[in-house]
């Protein structure tokens, strides 16, 4: 699983002019997932996003995590971020999971940031979405399970 982090002051999703999530202080995650991630990946990725230390302390040092400053997550699947651009003009999704694979471990993912405490809204799986954020940073991280 591979998962672009942004530090956000705020954000929200919509679909068809409906918002689907939205969120204020916290993390926006955009979500994407191959073929060959498991379950312990989503759990995995879960545990090391909210424990980041990413946001700043009082001394302005980026010594806190997500669940330290009590943030919320807004999560967007995202096959896009298997896309292979090293040849040709046009970007390979072959790396990317099967729908029912995918939405699968993204809801197990999602599900685990929630065991942690954490409030997680969501766009909507397989939909053409309008993603909103003001990055606080800016601090945008890639994390990945592999």
């Amino acid at each position: 699983m591979r998962v672009v982090v942004q530090r956000s002051k705020n954000a929200r999703v919509t679909v068809a002019d409906e918002i689907t999530g939205q969120i204020e202080k916290g993390l926006v995650l955009l979500v994407g997932v191959t073929h060959e991630d498991k379950e312990e990946d989503a759990h995995f990725l879960a545990e090391k996003i909210v424990n980041l230390r990413i946001f700043e302390d009082e001394e302005g040092k980026m010594n806190r995590s997500l669940l330290d400053v009590g943030g919320e997550i807004l999560s967007v699947s995202q096959f896009t971020l298997y896309g292979d651009c090293r040849k040709g003009r046009r970007p390979n999704f072959m790396e990317a999971a099967r729908p029912e694979q995918a939405n699968q471990l993204y809801e197990t993912f999602n599900r685990s940031l929630r065991e942690k405490g954490v409030s997680v809204e969501t766009g909507r799986f397989g939909a053409m979405m309008d993603v909103e954020l003001i990055n606080d940073g800016p601090v945008t991280l890639i994390v990945e399970s592999k």
